[in-house]
């Protein structure tokens, strides 16, 4: 099945002790529902899955596989540096009631060779074979930069439960053959936000990312542009994307200033794990401010309207 539209990354919850907080996972999904997503990809890099045990994972990927509707899927985040516990991990992301399974390539001591990384995540996809599996491919993380063509090419031999790529990566051209080869068989998912436009024009159909859990409104906007061939009116809404991004990066990233924002809508996401910093009151006061200015919660507010006018 191949995705249409925008999955959200979640940020996970953890309460002042620092424990993982489960329960405002239904509150959040619901803000998802109503933002228009199609999905949650649980415990990935935005959820700060690496700095999460295998328990506090599991406990997480079940809470969100509750919240799966018709039409609102949870790919669960499974990879690991250690194969044994991305197995396990897999297998029991199934169990929970997962809808698909993603791993990114090992980033200690990660392969350099195509062959290398497709035994890796063989062994993980067969562990869970009922479920469509992804390769995450964010090398500026992981370290792992092959050609993301070549793993297709050699993957769908060794993996039969491969679904595609959630692509997170600016090797556009890269990108362009994976979405155009076998027929257009393999579900490319487009992972830079801020470059959603291009992604567009190569013919990415799906994407997934952070600043979904805000700005879903406006990026369904950039694609229903772009799909009218309004090109114009899509580039000023990705400009748009774009100043948020930069208003994150000056707050330390999408991570750290992203769960400061979910506060502020109304889910407590809590602070960072460590090494991640949190922003103080201070930065947490300027950082509303600039949003305001920015049109954030006015722009939710309004589109929240109108989809309860229309429901």
């Amino acid at each position: 099945m191949k995705t249409h539209g925008l999955i959200a990354a979640p940020y996970t919850g953890v309460n002042g002790n620092g424990e993982i907080n489960l329960r405002i996972v239904p509150q959040y999904a619901a803000h998802l529902m109503k933002m228009g997503v199609k999905g949650a990809f649980v415990a990935g890099t935005t959820g700060e899955g690496m700095f999460l045990g295998d328990g506090e994972r599991l406990k997480l990927i079940e809470a969100w596989a509750d919240q799966k509707k018709e039409g609102f899927r949870i790919i669960a985040h499974v990879g690991s540096t250690s194969l044994a516990n991305a197995v396990v991990m897999a297998k029991e992301s199934a169990q929970l009631g997962a809808d698909a399974i993603a791993i990114m390539g090992p980033p200690f001591m990660g392969p350099n060779r195509i062959e290398e990384l497709v035994g890796f995540c063989s062994t993980v996809a067969s562990s869970a074979p009922d479920l469509p599996f992804y390769y995450y491919h964010m090398p500026v993380l992981s370290g792992v930069d092959l050609s993301m063509h070549e793993f297709l090419n050699k993957a769908k031999l060794k993996i039969p439960n491969l679904a595609g790529i959630k692509f997170t990566h600016n090797d556009l051209m890269d990108m362009s053959n994976c979405i155009s080869m076998d027929n257009g068989k393999w579900d490319i998912l487009h992972g830079y936000d801020e470059l959603l436009i291009a992604g567009l024009s190569f013919g990415a159909k799906g994407a997934v990312g952070s600043t979904y859990n805000f700005l879903a409104p406006l990026d369904y906007g950039i694609i229903n542009d772009f799909e009218a061939g309004s090109i114009e009116r899509a580039r000023e809404k990705q400009r748009k994307s774009i100043e948020f991004v930069s208003i994150l990066i000056r707050y330390g990233g999408a991570i750290v200033a992203g769960k400061s924002l979910m506060t502020m809508l109304g889910l407590d996401c809590g602070p960072c794990r460590l090494p991640l910093k949190s922003l103080s009151n201070k930065e947490v006061g300027q950082l509303e401010l600039e949003m305001k200015e920015w049109g954030l919660f006015d722009m939710i507010g309004s589109f929240v309207k109108r989809t309860n006018k229309s429901n």
